[in-house]
């Protein structure tokens, strides 16, 4: 930590106050608040989870929940808009609560995509605020309207999600700075919101995300233990949750001929049942079993017993899966981009992407990584067969999509830096 100290020194003339607000903490703050923590300042956290010890990487955590739900007669555009407002409520409590007991803090640093910070500087006024800003949704393009499979007619649809967009927009404006982890993200904001949105990723640890050889792992099957290492063919696939967002239906559908030309390839699927992004599948289903059972018919036994869903895994077990991956599918709608996608990148993999914003902020076709239409079936199971069948294009492809990692999102040289003198500047005239 000594080289960030050193980048950002006059930090230690004195102690500040600094307040994080994330409902789910750390999220995307996990870096950044450890280590202004490290650094000397008093680090608090206010979150929805339920964390124990109270204490966390010395941040001091206070939890907080909502004091009711949502009301079941309301307005239905508006229901997004008042569990927002249930949870900026929650939020403002808890800075009440602390105010009581003479916490001040001299910066907050907020997510707003929950609506926490909502009323914040009606506790602390003159408190500098500073948010992550996630993505602004759009009533046409980006992920709106994008896959017509699961669009439905729906005049109303837009009314919805300018309604959606309300609480950032009143967060913003109370804001003194915002950040955004890549362009294509930050560019979604309108003007004037976007002129005050500083681009710096959370940042990749390069050194714990790294090509490893030797990598293996262990699979529980049906007929027992199957250790798998880099000597054999294996294709990932990586979701937060399975769901079309991130591409799981185009995948599913391309494994009836790439189980069929890739006779000993397995196939490594890892995501929850629920639901992170978009709508919900029909009432007692998943969006996991929809498209397995869509599928299911086109494959034999045989192959099918080289598919393995491994469900959430544990991050420990997540980097040798990607470290053990021949080739690596990454599939998007114009969202939000994933940090496993970067990490994939970070341990060398080969990856098959889709040509989607902001995935080409970081896949240059050929270069960093393959890229295709994201609706293009057929294109996708070419690409994945033919850098199967090409070691040296794979480790190429692996070689540079680690270099533009370590160049441009390494965690301690690159991004951390640049957070740190993002809170720098907010709290420039503080004292």
């Amino acid at each position: 930590m000594l080289h960030l100290c050193k980048r950002v020194e006059h930090f230690f003339l004195y102690v500040m106050k600094i307040l994080f607000v994330h409902q789910n903490f750390p999220g995307q703050f996990k870096h950044l608040a450890p280590a202004l923590a490290g650094m000397g300042h008093e680090v608090h956290a206010m979150t929805m989870r339920k964390i124990e010890p109270k204490i966390w990487r010395g941040v001091r955590l206070h939890p907080y929940k909502p004091s009711h739900s949502s009301a079941k007669t309301i307005h239905p555009w508006v229901i997004d808009f008042e569990s927002k407002v249930i949870r900026a409520d929650a939020a403002f409590r808890c800075a009440q609560e602390l105010q009581s007991k003479g916490f001040q803090p001299d910066l907050i640093l907020a997510h707003p995509g929950w609506g926490e910070a909502f009323f914040l500087k009606e506790v602390w006024p003159d408190v500098k605020l500073g948010l992550y800003c996630e993505f602004y949704y759009q009533t046409n393009g980006a992920d709106a309207n994008f896959d017509q499979e699961f669009q439905t007619v729906d005049s109303e649809r837009a009314c919805r999600l300018r309604i959606k967009n309300l609480p950032q927009e009143a967060q913003l404006q109370l804001a003194d700075a915002a950040i955004s982890p890549t362009r294509w993200q930050a560019d979604s904001y309108p003007e004037p919101f976007r002129q005050r949105i500083t681009v710096v990723h959370d940042g990749i640890d390069t050194t714990a995300v790294k090509p490893q050889p030797g990598a293996q792992m262990v699979l529980k099957t049906s007929r027992g233990k199957l250790t798998l290492t880099r000597k054999d063919e294996v294709i990932t696939f990586v979701n937060r949750n399975l769901e079309p967002y991130r591409g799981y239906h185009i995948f599913m559908r391309t494994l009836p001929e790439l189980l069929r030309r890739r006779p000993k390839a397995r196939v490594l699927i890892v995501g929850g049942d629920s639901v992170s992004y978009g709508a919900k599948p029909p009432k007692g289903k998943s969006w996991k079993q929809i498209f397995i059972d869509e599928v299911r018919s086109s494959i034999s036994d045989a192959d099918w017993s080289r598919v393995h869903f491994l469900g959430n895994v544990p991050y420990n077990h997540f980097i040798p899966l990607l470290q053990l991956s021949t080739v690596h599918v990454y599939l998007t709608y114009p969202f939000v981009l994933s940090w496993s996608l970067l990490e994939a990148m970070s341990a060398g993999c080969a990856i098959v992407a889709s040509r989607t914003q902001p995935v080409e902020e970081v896949i240059q076709h050929g270069k960093t990584g393959q890229l295709v239409d994201f609706f293009d079936q057929k294109g996708l199971v070419d690409e994945i067969c033919a850098l199967l069948n090409n070691p040296s294009q794979r480790k190429q492809l692996g070689e540079r999509a680690r270099e533009l990692i370590c160049s441009q999102y390494d965690l301690q040289s690159i991004c951390l830096p640049k957070q740190l003198h993002w809170v720098e500047q907010l709290a420039s005239d503080i004292r």
